[in-house]
């Protein structure tokens, strides 16, 4: 590398070696032969030394030394391409990546014409998505090096990522002529195919067709030929051609619901009775094997014809035992009609098997199996709790527990029946019991552990999820550093009920930085994609990456994140409050209970310092053996991010910031939810942003419409805080009146509390609750609360959890009327069948007891 301050031949030798090092990950010998140059007196502030020497020590972890060598280096030689490449190298490790394609641009202006800084600079636009950037910088890269097939294909994807498919294409043309023709050449025919995706996507269909059958013989992937002629055919109005080809599809994968579909419409079946007659009469005699052609006309058939379809293909599944049927058929239950064809059915096949052990009295085969019986008492009891109707569900479910005691599935059926009915508890039981019975199975212990987070027991949760993970390690390290999600949003979930707050900050920013990691992970992509021709997977990649928090676990963290922010802006005192652990519920204790706790805590302190110290050694003992194995010198691995500490994050000083960087890629990519909407309206009614307000809710009557409870009550909250905002801008302010008067049309809270639906009358009396003089008006609606329409399990339990909160007013008779009230119309539900929390409360002497059975079992330093 030309140096604006070269060394001697030794120096560059020994120089030579120090990038070579560092490339080969050999770290610590780098450090050696920079040593050797530094030490000599005429070349101890050479610069670009002085910058790889920081550029190994960063790898080490060393940042801040790192990036003082770097600087140091930079400034004794400004004009070296090698610092600021260097420096530039620095900030992209550090993932400040507009940082880094600054120093690539000033490395450029000292050496125009460097090929690795190109492709740095490449790499980092392509990451950022700086289309006309890498655009520009891909075409130098290929007038430096034209006879590269990776510059051809860079610059051509730099167009086409800019949708400009012609200059595309053409180059591609161009990069084709230069190409020898090999059969079978897997990435020569990638790279056709994906010429066929550019040229679809510029909307030539019958270009795409010509190229598909110029290249046809080259091209290895036969199944993405037939599918993009088959549906581009049906696009060009050649329905005929097109199920010539879905059908020769179908014979490869008869189980493909999109070929039986495409070949429909090129049918132009316009009814159900005509698609129904295509299976009957065509594709089931053609295809008598595939479940998918005995499926699929049960959404096309009705009354007799129904009866008939579902009868047979439900006596199959309950022969050879599905236990997925239920699943299979739950699409179906839309129609009220098809239900009850299918009780009747289910039914008759139980009353038929126990008197003649045949589904039906008439049937001339011989006797059904003696689990069929089984399978329809597991359908029935999924069937009856989605209807919810909890006691039969559980009557069938229990005789299938009954008749197979060892049959796992059905303690997993009678533990989502407990959940959907409100009693966790006893839901994480029946899957507790269920991975009993099977140790080995990783799917029961995961259901199991997501039970007992969704019951508040974490550490339980924990201890299950262990007997998966590695060794050594904590479940909860572990489980993070494998990105599991659900463990980490259910857990999230659990700590915010338990108002351990911080706790569920840091499982919602683990969740956050493994999004983080898959945007950064796509970085090592870009060029090896371009180089093994997987062009047509490269373009999803990058799609997908684009809208990576679209996806439900990002949700359910920013909701948990938000929700929790929200409420530590509404009341700043939850960050000095102690975490109830375990539900526990607090009690003033006296002087000597006080003593036995502090006892208590003492030896659990000193027994986990012992763990931790047992711990500890044992990693000492592990890396003594390995190096003893291995005596080379190893290379540490690269520093880990900071600590998310749930102190540090509970004590914010700006919560609705923080809010705010969860809710900007909710905005961003799941606008069609209205919980976004709704959350942004929580976030800038306290910023006190009316536009930002605004905004918000004519995006949530764009999702939920006007007449939607929720946005509804967010209106009439607006208008009531608006007010508070002080003196607004006359612009703002005619802006907002013509906002609030076309959407709100004059409504009020009173105008919610009369209409009778659950769902409105809740959102009515959160508003009253901050209103002087509604406490009259909320005792008189919650003593009819449980007559309104709509009452479902979540509205019940938010309703009274606010009561018990004293969040809504209520005399303490009135709380037990409604709980009994609660209770009838779900009476599985653990919430009310349980006294309220205030009048609960835990007797002094059982803590007494509690704490001194477990002092009795413990040794202190000075002998008690």
């Amino acid at each position: 590398m030309p140096s604006s301050n070269p060394l001697p031949p030794k120096e560059n030798t020994l120089f030579k070696r120090v990038v070579r090092c560092y490339e080969q990950k050999q770290y610590k010998n780098g450090l050696k032969f920079a040593k050797q140059i530094l030490s000599n007196p005429k070349f101890s502030q050479h610069g670009e030394t002085l910058a790889m020497k920081g550029l190994t020590l960063n790898c080490l972890g060393k940042k801040e030394e790192a990036y003082e060598l770097v600087r140091l280096g930079l400034k004794n030689d400004l004009k070296s391409h090698v610092c600021w490449h260097v420096y530039g190298l620095l900030q992209r490790a550090d993932k400040k990546y507009d940082e880094a394609i600054r120093c690539y641009r000033n490395a450029l202006k000292c050496d125009k014409e460097n090929v690795q800084i190109l492709r740095d600079l490449s790499l980092l636009q392509i990451h950022l998505r700086d289309l006309e950037g890498y655009k520009e910088t891909r075409h130098q890269l290929l007038l430096l090096r034209p006879a590269q097939r990776v510059s051809w294909i860079g610059y051509a994807m730099a167009h086409h990522l800019l949708k400009e498919y012609d200059v595309c294409l053409e180059i591609l043309n161009e990069f084709s002529k230069t190409t020898t023709k090999v059969n079978y050449d897997y990435e020569q025919s990638e790279l056709f195919l994906y010429q066929a995706q550019v040229i679809l996507e510029s909307g030539d269909l019958e270009g795409v067709l010509e190229h598909l059958s110029t290249y046809e013989d080259q091209i290895c992937d036969k199944l993405s030929l037939k599918e993009m002629r088959a549906d581009i055919l049906y696009q060009l109005g050649k329905p005929k051609e097109s199920e010539v080809l879905y059908r020769e599809l179908l014979k490869r994968n008869q189980e493909n619901r999109q070929y039986f579909i495409a070949t429909e419409k090129c049918q132009n079946c316009l009814n159900d009775e005509d698609k129904l007659n295509l299976y009957e009469n065509d594709l089931k005699i053609q295809y008598p094997k595939s479940s998918l052609v005995k499926r699929i006309p049960l959404a096309y058939a009705h009354r007799d014809k129904f009866r008939e379809l579902v009868d047979q293909y439900m006596k199959v599944s309950f022969r050879k035992g599905v236990p997925p049927l239920f699943i299979d058929l739950r699409t179906l239950y839309n129609d009220p009609e098809k239900v009850k064809t299918i009780e009747d059915l289910i039914l008759g096949y139980v009353k038929n098997l126990k008197t003649s052990e045949k589904f039906s009295i008439l049937d001339p085969d011989p006797k059904e199996p003696a689990s069929a019986i089984l399978w329809c008492y597991f359908y029935l009891a999924q069937h009856f709790d989605y209807l919810g109707k909890v006691e039969l569900a559980l009557q069938y479910i229990d005789a299938a527990i009954e008749h197979t005691p060892t049959l796992i599935d059905a303690f997993v059926v009678r533990g989502k029946i407990f959940k959907h009915a409100g009693d966790p508890i006893e839901a994480y039981k029946c899957l507790d019991e269920a991975q009993s019975l099977d140790t080995a199975d990783r799917f029961i212990n995961s259901k199991a552990a997501k039970y007992m987070l969704r019951a508040n027991l974490i550490q339980e949760a924990e201890e299950m999820c262990s007997k998966f993970t590695r060794e050594g390690v904590s479940a909860t390290e572990n489980l993070n550093e494998m990105q599991c999600m659900w463990f980490q949003t259910e857990s999230a979930a659990a700590y915010k009920r338990l108002g351990m707050f911080g706790e569920a900050l840091k499982k919602c920013h683990e969740v956050e930085r493994h999004f983080s990691e898959m945007v950064d992970d796509q970085f090592d992509f870009h060029t090896y994609c371009m180089r093994k021709m997987t062009l047509r997977s490269y373009m999803t990649l990058l799609r997908l990456e684009d809208k990576i928090r679209d996806h439900n676990f990002y949700f359910k963290a920013a909701s948990c994140a938000i929700d929790v922010y929200l409420q530590l802006y509404d009341n700043p005192n939850l960050a000095d409050e102690q975490p109830k652990e375990n539900g526990e519920v607090h009690v003033e204790l006296s002087a000597n209970e006080k003593k036995l706790k502090s006892k208590l805590k003492k030896a659990q302190k000193k027994a986990e310092m012992e763990k931790a110290m047992q711990k500890e050694q044992n990693e000492k003992r592990e890396m003594h053996m390995k190096n003893k194995q291995n005596p080379q010198d190893r290379e540490p691995e690269p520093p880990s991010q900071d600590e998310l500490i749930p102190s540090r994050l509970l004590k914010t000083d700006s919560p609705l910031k923080e809010a705010i960087k969860f809710l900007m890629p909710l905005q961003q990519l799941q606008y069609q939810r209205l919980e976004t909407h709704l959350y942004a309206f929580e976030i800038y009614i306290r910023k006190q942003k009316p536009l930002l307000v605004i905004r918000s809710l004519k995006r949530a009557v764009k999702v939920a419409g006007v007449e939607h409870p929720k946005v509804k009550a967010c209106l009439i909250r607006f208008m009531n805080t608006l007010p508070s905002f002080g003196e607004l801008n006359p612009l703002v302010k005619e802006v907002i009146d013509k906002t609030s008067q076309s959407l709100l049309n004059g409504q009020s809270v009173n105008q919610l509390l009369e209409v009778k639906s659950a769902e409105c009358v809740l959102e009515g009396l959160k508003i009253l609750r901050t209103t002087q003089g509604g406490r009259q008006k909320i005792e008189e609606t919650l003593q009819h609360f449980d007559e309104l329409e709509g009452l479902s399990l979540r509205v019940a339990e938010e309703i009274y959890n606010l009561v018990l909160s004293r969040e809504l007013p209520a005399s303490e008779t009135l709380v037990h009327e409604l709980r009994a009230k609660f209770s009838r119309n779900f009476p599985f539900a653990a919430l009310f069948r349980q006294e309220d929390q205030a009048s609960k409360g835990t007797s002094i002497q059982d803590m007494i007891a509690s704490l001194s059975s477990q002092v009795g079992s413990l040794q202190l330093d000075d002998g008690t």
